[in-house]
């Protein structure tokens, strides 16, 4: 590590946007791909068996005729080329902060410092927390609906299952969350070869149904997608509602890109998961022609009897993993939430010694283990709960496309012409699914919003306090010169050792340091002021990591940077600082925190109600020492009372 002895200014963003990596090639690629398979494209993945069925046998269904059918594959078929292929893996994907993606990402890289200011960027911040907070409505719904609609597969097998469905996939949730714990470091090996099993199944089965009805194949033709809103009308833009199903896992590529890589996703997506996908999707359309009893379950109707009970095993597997991803993708997203400001400090776990994005978030897991279930015991089918599903990923899909723009036409460099017209299309197509899926409101749509605008209020409310409780501190701060020139005047009584005063403000003397020497009358050796600083970036070289500020009469001024995907530890970080004059040796040194005592109050900007909220949220928090890798024998605590 690279210690600096005076502030440098920031390395340009746009200029690391995206570090050169070497393209994994051969056996290592493989690898990635195999892995990407499990994690990238499980959601997407088990659309499958759902989607088709809900246009024919939702609450929206239509006719199952050949115009109608036709149509709807033709849709299905378009959206995974434009949306999927299109949008996000050729356009998308290239917006990456230095290789991180997904919404918060996005938003990070669209504020960052080193770009103009534009009108309205508060606004952009503003519906990029909202984006973010509709993925926790997505982690709730998305396992609740992929395992019960595995799980409803029995019933096709024998009619015996048919009160038993809510019990048994009750069961595979709780076995779902209760495993969060060890993380995927153990049971992730077989994530890649179950999942690539299971586009192989799904690939075969529409394989033999096509081969009875290869007609079906004519659906490529975009004619019969536009002919279908001829022939229905208002029945069928509300019919996009059930099409938009077959893509709600294009959030998920762009978010997990920085555990994959581009190349990894794109060549499983292209090589393996799109063909299978179609390939099922026009077996199933082939099935609805010469059965359309089948539309009840053409997925499962699809197998032979004997095969029924081994299908939906494999089914339920591939929604665990797919219900596992989006589950710890909550957990990467909230974690990012913490760095960034906008949640509160969490208890997060590492499950695993060599991978750093392996976590496990205890109360983020049984919060969504509740709501879960709670959801299937509430809408109790796959149909009902399709109802709700959509609503939330075609709001965070508008949003992408909004700050997309932007990073068009500031990372870049398009035109506006240019930047306007890609970015009209794919937002026409995001607003087509948006209204069909807004309909669904009174029937389960408010769920994810609910739980969307819950999430924003927590998020927003934390962000605006901790900058009301900053701007607090700041009017009774002491500058360091100004503390630095009183040790000349009335020098204390040094003591041995090395005290680190942890300090959210770079300028300011910590009230924690006053405290101490008001009421102990003592000054450490050499004192630390510490500041940790959260860049909007993901990760921060080692070169870049730590800033040390001589300030005279062995008081330092040390900034410690993180990237919004990193986990603090300040210990291990400090025992590498060489700087002249500081050394640290952890028996030692000590740490000081400071602990605030929240007053609410009506004159600093904020509604008591959310005030007395963010109070409740400070109290809840982990400790600073817990976050930050502190022990907790080298602690010492210094309160203070700060009206809000």
């Amino acid at each position: 590590m690279s210690t600096l002895v005076e502030k440098q200014p920031e390395a340009d963003p746009k200029a690391q946007q995206t570090p050169a990596q070497p393209a994994a090639k051969g056996r290592y690629l493989l690898i990635l791909t195999l892995g990407a398979l499990g994690v990238v494209y499980g959601d997407i993945g088990t659309s499958p068996l759902y989607a088709l069925r809900e246009c024919f046998h939702g609450p929206h269904a239509i006719p199952v005729n050949e115009a109608n059918v036709l149509g709807v594959l033709s849709l299905i078929f378009w959206s995974l080329i434009l949306v999927i292929s299109v949008k996000y893996l050729m356009f998308v994907m290239r917006a990456d902060n230095r290789g991180e993606g997904g919404i918060l990402s996005l938003m990070s890289l669209v504020r960052s410092e080193s770009l103009p200011r534009r009108s309205g960027m508060g606004l952009l911040i503003v519906i990029g927390l909202f984006g973010a907070a509709l993925l926790y409505g997505d982690g709730i719904i998305t396992p609740a609906i992929s395992v019960l609609s595995a799980v409803e597969g029995l019933r096709v097998a024998s009619p015996w299952f048919q009160d038993k469905i809510l019990f048994f996939t009750v069961i595979v949730l709780i076995a779902l969350f209760m495993v969060q714990r060890r993380g995927t470091a153990r049971v992730g090996a077989i994530f890649g070869p179950v999942t690539l099993l299971w586009f192989i199944v799904i690939a075969i089965l529409g394989i033999f149904q096509i081969v009875s009805k290869p007609q079906v194949l004519i659906a490529i033709n975009p004619y019969y997608g536009i002919r279908f809103f001829f022939i229905n009308g208002w029945t069928g833009f509300l019919v996009l509602g059930s099409v938009f199903l077959v893509v709600t896992g294009g959030e998920a590529l762009y978010a997990d890109m920085g555990h994959f890589g581009k190349q990894p996703i794109r060549l499983a997506w292209f090589r393996l998961v799109l063909p299978a996908l179609l390939l099922n999707y026009f077996g199933q359309s082939s099935l609805l022609l010469k059965n359309p009893a089948a539309a009840e379950n053409p997925f499962y109707f699809m197998a032979p009897s004997w095969l029924l009970y081994p299908l939906v095993a494999l089914a339920t597997a591939a929604t665990c993993i797919a219900s596992q991803a989006v589950i710890s993708g909550a957990f990467s997203l909230t974690r990012q939430a913490v760095q960034l400001g906008y949640c509160p400090r969490l208890q997060i776990l590492h499950t695993s010694a060599k991978e750093i994005g392996q976590i496990f978030i205890p109360a983020l897991n049984w919060a969504l283990m509740i709501a879960t279930i709670m959801l299937v015991l509430r809408f109790e089918t796959s149909s009902n709960l399709a109802a709700a599903y959509g609503v939330a990923v075609t709001t965070t899909m508008v949003i992408t496309t909004i700050l997309l723009y932007v990073v068009a036409r500031d990372f870049w460099r398009w035109k506006r012409l240019p930047a306007t017209l890609l970015m009209s299309f794919f937002m026409i197509i995001d607003l087509a699914f948006w209204g069909a899926n807004i309909i669904k409101l009174p029937h389960g749509g408010y769920v994810p919003l609910v739980i969307a605008l819950f999430v924003f209020t927590l998020m927003t409310t934390w962000w605006r306090g901790r900058k009301i409780l900053g701007d607090r501190l700041q009017v009774s701060a002491l500058p360091d010169e100004l503390f630095v020139s009183s040790m000349e005047i009335n020098p204390p009584v040094r003591v041995p050792g090395i005290a680190v005063y942890m300090d959210r403000t770079p300028e300011a003397t910590p009230h924690a340091l006053l405290h101490n020497i008001k009421h102990n009358k003592v000054l450490h050796e050499k004192v630390v002021l510490l500041t940790i600083e959260t860049l909007e970036i993901p990760h921060v070289t080692e070169n870049d990591r730590v800033i040390v500020i001589p300030k005279g009469h062995g008081i330092f001024r040390v900034i410690v940077r993180y990237g919004f995907m990193e986990d603090p530890n300040v210990p291990r970080v400090l025992e590498q600082v060489k700087a002249p004059g500081l050394e640290f040796k952890p028996a030692e040194t000590s740490y000081f925190l400071g602990r605030e005592s929240l007053i609410a109050s009506p004159k600093w900007g904020m509604a008591i109600w959310r005030e007395k909220l963010f109070i409740w949220m400070s109290k809840n928090s982990t400790n600073a020492a817990s976050f930050f890798r502190i022990p907790s024998n080298r602690v010492v605590e210094l309160g203070a009372q700060v009206e809000l």
